[in-house]
């Protein structure tokens, strides 16, 4: 695995795809950002992390929403990927879906919505969007 940002997406979307209710990911401080802002906005329903019985890393674990036997989560899109950063400042951050999705970035003050980096006016990198 090259990429832990695309195969945490990767992971979600497929979960949600074969209507799982729950998925399991290897812990990172950027992935458990990312998950914590997937629940602030409403997209999963819980997110835990914790010790892998017998070993010395941690998993994280999403518990996925549902509406009509359809997942919330109905696209998720990754931006910045590694072999091409995309960065934007404050002015420039996109709406997705005219406001009805969600921007990840990773400022310098940690990561975040795209909404909150505008109230802040912080740039970065544009991690995903998700809708």
């Amino acid at each position: 695995m090259h990429d832990p940002i695309s195969d945490l997406l990767t992971r979600i979307r497929n979960a949600g795809l074969a209507r799982h209710s729950k998925v399991v990911v290897p812990h990172s401080k950027m992935k458990a950002a990312i998950s914590e802002i997937l629940k602030q906005e409403g997209y999963v329903a819980d997110v835990s992390v914790e010790p892998v019985p017998g070993k010395v890393f941690k998993q994280i674990t999403l518990t996925l929403k549902y509406q009509n036997r359809k997942p919330i989560i109905v696209g998720l899109k990754q931006i910045s990927t590694p072999g091409l950063r995309r960065y934007v400042g404050s002015t420039e951050i996109p709406r997705v879906l005219g406001g009805m999705g969600v921007a990840i970035v990773s400022t310098s003050q940690g990561v975040m919505s795209g909404l909150e980096a505008k109230k802040q006016s912080l740039g970065g990198e544009l991690v995903c969007y998700v809708w």
